[in-house]
């Protein structure tokens, strides 16, 4: 009864090996559980030659060498993918570490605007790039235009606010970037 206690083993060695490669590709564990994948090819190599009388263990066995093989062929695909830099979690991961390197420079457009070309230029810099963000062309995204958005918000809403000191910045509403105005500080 030894192939009993084998078709056992590899299935429990099986199940624990797909536990630990889903593991390894979410970033749970650092390395490929390479060792447990030796410990179950070599059931399965030490068990494909025996001929198996019973034909439950040999079903048994023959879909667990089935599944297996679907699996080893599922990871070394992710491997490659992950090798070649196309794996998803793995874009995800550059694009999370873009984002937070690029966190600096989001805290500087809120920095207050004055009258001065540079901070125009950077509002119309930021407006392009949230227009990208989002989608959207940027063909008709112009200086001039943006200025002019800012000079018609600007009386009402010194109005409404009681100051002409004003800030803009961009921000990603509903999908679609807007120019916000808030108060400046000094």
């Amino acid at each position: 009864m030894a192939i009993a206690e084998d078709v056992t083993i590899l299935d429990q060695k099986l199940n624990t090996l797909i536990t630990r490669y889903e593991q390894y590709f979410i970033g749970l564990e650092k390395r490929e559980p390479l060792q447990l994948l030796g410990e179950v090819e070599k059931l399965v190599r030490s068990n494909t030659g025996v001929p198996i009388n019973n034909t439950m263990y040999k079903h048994r066995f023959n879909m667990l060498v089935a599944r297996f093989n679907t699996y080893r062929e599922h990871w070394n695909r992710i491997l490659k993918l992950m090798e070649e830099g196309r794996y998803s979690r793995d874009r995800f991961i550059s694009d999370l570490h873009l984002r937070q390197k690029s966190k600096p420079e989001r805290q500087e457009a809120d920095a207050p605007v004055s009258n001065g070309d540079a901070d125009l230029d950077r509002l119309v810099h930021e407006f392009r790039e949230a227009r990208r963000a989002c989608n959207l062309s940027v063909e008709k995204v112009t200086r001039e235009l943006v200025a002019a958005t800012i000079e018609k918000q600007k009386p009402a809403l010194a109005a409404k606010l009681g100051t002409d000191h004003l800030a803009f910045r961009v921000v990603i509403e509903d999908g679609k970037p807007k120019l916000k105005a808030g108060l400046r500080k000094h």
